[in-house]
């Protein structure tokens, strides 16, 4: 046996000894100072009431907005209208401002009934749209019980027109509930295989129009297509020739169309009606020059003869149509004001959408997820609402009248988002003059 071996062994078990002892000081040591950072008071004897632990806070349930006491609020946010499953891509007023219709991209119509803005919960009607289309758009026809709805899919673009039947007398007794809203025409492949951007509306009364509904389809081509809403029969066809659109709206008289598109020139073609009081054709009569960038939005005023744009060249400007255009009297811009918006680093930011009041003094104009409400006067902000939703605003609509508020009367503006959410908003006050 070699006699170094047991000197060997002696001087490893020794070096193990050694080293236990030195790594146990020192991670004792660490354990103490994790301890002493992890609770830096001293005193061996804390007050028994701050030594107990906080009981955990729940967690907030989605889209629980409206009674987060800290995500609550604006003063003139009202309500928030839940039920939807996805994405909010369209909303519109009837007529007589007591429905509110949604378009969902969980292929749903909803139509929620606005007794009264501050309730805790609204009745709403559910409308299962055909599988497969994705909505994109929605506007009210004649009446309340009569909405249009666009839907997207591969194959292309289409439009029904959904109408509540009213029961017979006789058979009031026997039914207890309305039967749901039936499909009464339907158009596909409407603007080939493009998806409509907006829809909007109104009632023809200029001329010899004969009141009916007109609405325009926008798709995001270059073209839009004019309907009659009663019986959805193709009325008239524009081509922008603008490279794509943003939007097309219609005057509220129902004589002017404008779009707003990939280019600073807002075009405007009227609606030429016929003795019987059909759309007889529609003729190019004027444009928009003056914009340096393009146009993301416009709204015709509620006496349709003037529109406001909104432009990426950070202003908004306010165009008088009102004009002997058959005379080449060209329209006039009447007032030009910067939008109120900037980014952090002082670049003005433009407007996604626009949206004028009935009474037509107050613009609402959003930015993402912020709002704005400007002065049509003076072009001064009213308020500001920021991060009114989860994530950007798709839409926004004033309602045509006032709705009830408890046991008074507002004028209420409807903003919509991916979020799922639908807002309700009130009117800011304007300054007394």
């Amino acid at each position: 046996m070699d006699p170094l071996l047991p000197v060997v062994a002696l001087s490893l078990v020794l070096g193990a000894i050694i080293a236990f002892l030195f790594f146990n000081s020192y991670f004792s040591k660490r354990q103490s100072e994790v301890r002493s950072i992890a609770n830096p008071n001293p005193n061996p004897n804390p007050n028994p009431i701050s030594s107990k632990p906080h009981p955990k806070k729940p967690l907030s349930k989605p889209h629980s907005s409206d009674k987060d006491p800290i995500k609550r609020h604006h003063p003139l946010d009202l309500n928030t209208l839940k039920g939807h499953g996805d994405a909010v891509t369209g909303i519109c007023f009837s007529p007589d401002a007591r429905n509110l219709a949604t378009a969902c991209a969980d292929g749903v119509l909803r139509v929620f009934k606005l007794d009264d803005a501050s309730s805790k919960s609204f009745k709403f009607l559910r409308i299962n749209l055909p599988a497969g289309g994705h909505p994109t758009a929605v506007a009210f026809s004649d009446d309340a019980s009569s909405i249009v709805v666009a839907t997207h899919t591969l194959s292309g673009s289409s439009l029904y027109m959904y109408k509540e039947e009213k029961p017979k007398t006789s058979e009031d007794k026997k039914q207890s509930k309305l039967p749901l809203p039936e499909i009464k025409w339907e158009h596909h492949k409407v603007h080939d295989k493009r998806a409509i951007l907006t829809l909007f509306g109104a009632s023809a009364t200029y001329g010899s129009a004969d009141g009916s509904t007109i609405i325009a389809s926008c798709s995001e081509g270059t073209d839009i297509i004019l309907w009659h809403g009663k019986s959805g029969k193709n009325v008239g066809h524009v081509d922008t020739n603008q490279l794509k659109n943003n939007m097309a709206a219609i005057s509220p008289n129902g004589r002017f169309i404008a779009a707003a598109a990939f280019t600073a020139d807002v075009k405007v073609w009227e609606i030429v009606y016929a003795k019987d009081g059909s759309a007889k054709e529609v003729s190019k009569v004027m444009q928009l020059k003056g914009h340096k960038s393009a146009v993301t939005w416009l709204c015709f005023t509620p006496n349709s003869e003037q529109i406001i744009t909104a432009s990426k060249d950070g202003s908004i400007r306010i165009w008088n149509i009102n004009v002997r255009y058959h005379l080449d009297e060209d329209p006039k811009t009447l007032k030009v004001f910067p939008i109120p918006l900037h980014d952090s680093t002082g670049t003005a930011l433009h407007y996604d959408h626009l949206s004028i009041s009935p009474d037509g003094k107050i613009l609402a104009a959003t930015h993402g997820s912020t709002l704005q409400w400007l002065c049509v006067e003076t072009g001064k902000v009213l308020d500001t609402a920021e991060k009114t939703h989860d994530v950007d605003i798709t839409c926004i609509s004033w309602a045509p009248k006032t709705i009830p508020m408890g046991n008074e009367q507002v004028w209420v503006l409807a903003t919509a988002s991916s979020d799922k959410k639908v807002k309700l908003w009130a009117s800011p006050s304007l300054p007394s003059s």
